[in-house]
């Protein structure tokens, strides 16, 4: 008799079934294939080159004007912001007074999320003309010069308003760039705004810091007002090209909810922290232009050089 030997008892020999041939991936259908294969109407496009996108802000009229303004105005804020404690240092020989500057620009942050609500319920290039053009004239007190006790308080109470109109600024001016540029490019000219921020802030001390030490603070103060008057120039030749939205109205209520949404709280936090610690620097660094025997304007190069390093 023939055929297969049988098992052997207690081991049972059990036939597996016949592997069924795979279809090929291409073949199978969409729900079969792997996750990260997706159809190519479904992929996104790839993102345009840098260089695109810069040449493309170029040759756009509202973004070249909206650049120009914010390096102008920039240029004469920046400048104004150094000078100004230069300046009471050398009225007063006090360091504390000298930072108190720094502390008068930055107090109306405070008010930021009402002073930039002005930005939602006005039109927002009539708001930044008539700002440079106030700012500009809220300057003309110190063209007379800061002299004595009650100078030093004049200087002060200009640069609270001073840091005031900065907030509404900087709120309309994100709110004009986002109705006059198209929304495609409002990533790269972000971009290319901070960066032209930054820069001002890497060239206006020793800027200011020269024409200080040459023709003196009220030449600043000349110098910022005027850059205010052709911002308001540049930002009155805008054009708007969409409607600007309607007012939001939780806008008053963000305040309120600050304290219970836990991440914005933590944010408001770490930055307070962080302008805490800048006055105090502020105020070491006229003590150590004193130190080493070097006039307060010196203090305007190692801001630059600070600048180019960070």
């Amino acid at each position: 008799m023939t055929g297969e030997p049988p098992a052997a008892p207690g081991n049972p020999e059990r036939r597996q079934p016949p592997e069924r041939p795979r279809a090929p991936e291409s073949s199978r259908p969409p729900e079969y294939q792997r996750a990260s294969e997706k159809p190519p109407a479904l992929r996104e496009p790839p993102a345009p080159a840098p260089s695109r996108a810069l040449r493309t802000l170029a040759r756009d009229r509202e973004a070249r004007l909206l650049l120009l303004a914010v390096t102008v105005s920039g240029l004469g804020s920046s400048a104004l912001f150094l000078v100004a404690g230069v300046w009471v240092k050398e009225l007063t020989g006090s360091d504390s007074l000298a930072a108190l500057c720094a502390f008068a620009l930055w107090l109306p942050s405070l008010a930021g999320p009402w002073l930039g609500a002005l930005a939602d319920r006005l039109p927002r290039r009539g708001l930044l003309v008539a700002l440079q053009l106030a700012t500009a004239l809220l300057l003309t007190p110190l063209l007379v010069g800061a002299e004595g006790p009650a100078g030093v308080w004049l200087l002060l109470a200009v640069l609270v308003l001073y840091g005031a109109s900065g907030v509404i600024e900087d709120a309309a001016q994100s709110a004009l760039v986002a109705t006059a540029l198209d929304p495609r490019a409002l990533g790269s000219f972000n971009g290319l705004r901070m960066t032209a921020n930054e820069g001002m802030k890497l060239l206006a001390p020793l800027a200011g810091a020269g024409v200080y030490t040459l023709w003196g603070g009220p030449r600043v103060v000349l110098l910022d007002a005027c850059t205010f008057l052709v911002a308001a120039l540049v930002y009155a030749r805008v054009r708007v090209r969409a409607a600007a939205p309607a007012p939001p109205r939780p806008s008053a209520r963000a305040p309120r909810l600050l304290p219970r949404v836990p991440a914005p709280r933590r944010l408001v936090l770490a930055a307070g922290a962080a302008m805490a610690l800048s006055g105090t620097a502020s105020a070491s660094g006229y003590g150590l232009m004193a130190a080493m025997g070097l006039p307060p304007a010196w203090l305007g190069v190692v801001s630059a050089a600070q600048g180019a390093g960070s």
